[in-house]
Parts: structure tokens; C-alpha cells; sequence
């Protein structure tokens, strides 16, 4: 599989199977390269509808070429626990941000959430990630603000009353809760509109569908989330499966 960064030939091809309507992972079958450096290419170019492989191969230049004037600075240059290699992690760190962008998140967010994710602590000040993404403290309280009210991180006092921001195992499980719980108001007007449209019509036929549907698909959610953090991440002292 050949390394190295994109060729301006390699980015036409993306642009013509973004064109063709392809999948991300058959352009990067075609091109022999991981799916992950396709995502990468094309979020940082426009997206997939405003991605012009010129424009994307000369942005790239760019920040080469400012990359090599400038002095390394925020991940980059902290000194990386249990010999890794810096300069992989900040690559790794760019990946799982786009691929949190592909997902709904906005770029800042996506920055932040991936930052706290590729610490050993999952825990950072305000100062600390606007080192780490050299960024002003002011970005940093909105992504935070954003990212609390999806249940994607939360805020803890250090013992020196410092406030961190946290992701944990947990989070995840409050997120998809957050999530099932979200078609709940859908359900229920869905339900309302059954008797105002009538019992039996199509129209009326169409939302209980829709309503019977979201219901079977939360419920099961949450079945599923519940399971999978009491079997994952066990809150008792008890092994799983040895419980009364």
C-alpha cells in the first residue's frame, strides 16, 4: 500500500468518484490507500461538495510549507508518555477529528473531543487544551459548553478547585441515552396526530408506523446501552455473570 502524502493525480481520482457518488471506501480501495485518509482529504477540502482536487492539492502545499517555517508547537511539541512517537499521535489526532466531523460534530468540537481522547487521563483544563490545539481559551468554552449539552464530556473540580473537562467510559452511555430519548417527543406528537387524522387512514396509518418504529428502535437502544455498560464497565464489585 503506498504512504506518502496525496498526488495531484491521486486527488483527481478522489474528485471524479465524489462526482461518481462513491463511497469513501471504494475511492480508497481504488486509490490503494486506508479509508481514513480519504475522510481526512476531503473534510479538510470543502466536503464532499465542494471538494476540487486544484484547490485541495495547493491548500496542502500551504500548510507544508507553514508547517516548516513555523516552530512546533501544542501537541506536537509535549513530550509524548510511553515512548510515542509525537508526531504519529498528532497524525492519529487529526484522523479521529475528521472522522468526528463526518459524524455531525463542528470542527472546533470535533478538535477538542480528540484531544481528550488521546490523553492517558481523558481529563484537561481550559489552558491545557488551548495549548494542546493553539487555540484561544474563549473557542474552548464554546466547543466545551457544546459538547456538555450532547452528554460528550463533562466538568470536574481538581483539588485545587481547577475546573477540567472529562470524558470517561460513562459518557458514552449517557450519549446514546441522550440519543434514544430524543425521539420521544416525535412518538408521542406522532401518536396525537393518530386521532386527530382518524384511526385507519393512510395518513394516520403512515405515523403510527413511524411512531411504532422510533419506539422499538429507542427502546432497544437503551436495552442494548444499558447491557453493554453493566457487562464493559461494571459499576460493582461483583464480575459479570457471577451476580445472584
Amino acid at each position: 500500500m503506498p504512504g506518502g502524502r496525496l498526488t495531484q493525480a491521486e486527488r483527481q481520482q478522489i474528485a471524479l468518484g465524489l462526482a461518481d457518488n462513491l463511497a469513501y471506501a471504494e475511492i480508497a480501495r481504488r486509490l490503494d490507500r486506508p479509508t481514513s485518509t480519504v475522510t481526512r482529504e476531503v473534510a479538510r477540502n470543502g466536503g464532499p461538495t465542494g471538494y476540487r482536487a486544484d484547490l485541495a492539492h495547493r491548500a496542502t502545499q500551504q500548510r507544508t510549507h507553514r508547517r516548516r517555517r513555523s516552530t512546533p508547537q501544542g501537541s506536537q511539541s509535549l513530550v509524548q508518555p510511553h515512548g510515542r512517537d509525537a508526531e504519529a499521535v498528532h497524525a492519529y489526532q487529526e484522523t479521529l477529528t475528521t472522522v468526528l466531523m463526518t459524524s455531525g460534530l463542528p470542527k472546533m468540537m470535533a478538535r477538542v473531543l480528540g484531544c481528550l481522547y488521546t490523553t492517558d487521563t481523558g481529563r484537561l483544563t481550559a489552558s491545557e487544551l488551548a495549548q494542546r490545539l493553539t487555540v484561544s481559551p474563549a473557542s474552548i468554552s464554546k466547543a466545551i459548553t457544546y459538547l456538555e449539552n450532547l452528554d460528550l464530556v463533562r466538568r470536574e473540580r481538581d483539588e485545587r478547585r481547577r475546573e477540567r473537562y472529562v470524558v470517561d467510559d460513562d459518557l458514552w452511555y449517557q450519549s446514546m441515552i441522550r440519543s434514544a430519548r430524543a425521539n420521544d417527543q416525535f412518538i408521542e406528537t406522532a401518536r396525537q396526530g393518530i386521532t386527530v387524522l382518524g384511526r385507519g387512514t393512510p395518513a394516520a396509518d403512515r405515523l403510527e408506523n413511524a411512531a411504532r418504529f422510533l419506539d422499538f428502535v429507542s427502546e432497544s437502544l437503551i436495552r442494548a446501552a444499558e447491557q453493554g455498560r453493566e457487562v464493559l464497565h461494571p459499576r460493582s464489585g461483583t464480575t459479570p455473570g457471577t451476580g445472584p
